[in-house]
């Protein structure tokens, strides 16, 4: 007879493009885990971003943001496409990811970057240059330019102008940099601060807070380096980097730089996190919400080649933060790794020729799964 030990109630949001495509193999892969390890997996579906506004008319609903907070995690695939260009600012897709972020609180998004053994020749980089790479970026998530005012295009057509607004608070710039430290204490004991400094009023305050808390953290090694330069050394030395710490801005682009590394955004996973605790069951994790970094690929949406890892991975992000299964999130990392080691690749890495599916990669994974987690697993008394 198996034994539930415990229930998680957690929240899904497809999103558009190939967001429900990638999410279908993460969920199916979490009903995996929770089968075989003896736990029950309540699963919740709502709409955001661009099939939001089709459905009600607004990228993410007051209800929808309730059911987040009532959930102790949230699986998000990706918002947004052409289809939706022309709404106004508030009704575009990316407003309800925004929103959703900003009512929960999440300041910091997390987004791992390793590299594979079976893939250090799928990256363009050197095998020399990626092999190895194990980094984490810690992006703050709800300051900076998306967040500041004003924010606007003004006057006429002819004589216009806009203005975007960079503001940060030094408790938000402190709340950001203690996490990267608890992080990096908790790995290799590095922490890489990346500012604009010598231009940036917001990155000379960040690097004052910065090194006030390094003060507090000796067991951690600091280094401050700017951004322009710290893209240039993330293609040349990324093996140099553990934990880097950055403003909203620079953390979306250097995140999606850095997944050259991997081989292709459809590798790499995220988790957003904040202050609070899990809502539901779990309560003493870390709530947060999980999603792969890629787009919503509206170009290829509906034609079964989307790379499901990245998705994949957060389901493992998500059990090991919110569901406290360290084992269990480190089985699904090594199910990934004996896919790719077995040859299998959608066309992100592999081209067209030759290349499976997103289902028939979710079924590769789920196999190798299957196979460590072993029999034995399946029931607990």
């Amino acid at each position: 007879m198996t034994v539930h030990e415990l229930s998680a109630r957690l929240l899904l949001l497809p999103g558009d493009g190939v967001g429900p495509e990638v999410i279908a193999e993460a969920r199916a892969t979490l009903e995996l885990v929770g089968t075989a390890c003896g736990f029950s997996i309540e699963f919740e579906c709502a709409h955001i971003g661009g099939s939001a506004y089709d459905t009600h008319g607004v990228p993410i609903r007051d209800e929808d943001i309730e059911l987040a907070r009532q959930s102790d995690a949230v699986l998000l695939g990706a918002v947004g496409g052409p289809k939706w260009d022309r709404l106004d600012r508030r009704h575009r897709p990316e407003a309800g990811l925004l929103r959703l972020r900003y009512e929960l609180g999440l300041f910091a998004n997390l987004r791992p970057v390793r590299v594979f053994d079976a893939l250090v020749d799928a990256s363009p980089l050197k095998p020399e240059v990626v092999r190895g790479v194990d980094l984490m970026i810690v992006r703050e998530l709800t300051g900076g330019l998306y967040f500041g005012k004003p924010s606007e295009v003004r006057g006429e057509p002819g004589s216009r102008d806009a203005v975007d607004t960079m503001v940060y608070s030094e408790d938000e710039i402190t709340r950001i940099v203690e996490l990267g430290y608890g992080m990096a204490a908790q790995r290799r004991g590095k922490l890489t601060s990346v500012d604009k400094a010598n231009v940036l009023s917001t990155s000379q305050l960040w690097r004052s807070v910065v090194e006030l808390s390094a003060a507090t953290h000796p067991e951690v090694v600091t280094e401050h380096q700017l951004v322009d330069s710290c893209a240039m050394r993330l293609l040349t030395q990324p093996g140099a980097f553990d934990v880097l710490v950055m403003e909203n801005t620079f953390g979306d682009i250097l995140s999606d730089e850095a997944s050259v590394l991997a081989g292709s955004l459809g590798m790499l996973p995220s988790a957003s996190v904040g202050g609070r605790r899990s809502g539901g069951g779990m309560s003493g994790t870390q709530f947060g919400v999980y999603e792969p970094i890629h787009g919503s690929a509206p170009d290829i949406a509906g034609t079964g080649c989307a790379n499901p890892i990245g998705a994949i991975l957060s389901s493992a992000m998500l059990l090991r933060m919110s569901l406290g299964r360290e084992r269990e999130a480190d089985a699904i990392e090594q199910a990934v790794n004996e896919a790719l080691l077995s040859g299998a690749r959608t066309a992100d890495i592999a081209g067209t020729e030759g290349a499976c599916s997103t289902s028939e990669m979710g079924d590769t994974i789920r196999g190798a799964l299957h196979r460590i987690l072993g029999p034995a697993s399946s029931t607990r008394s």
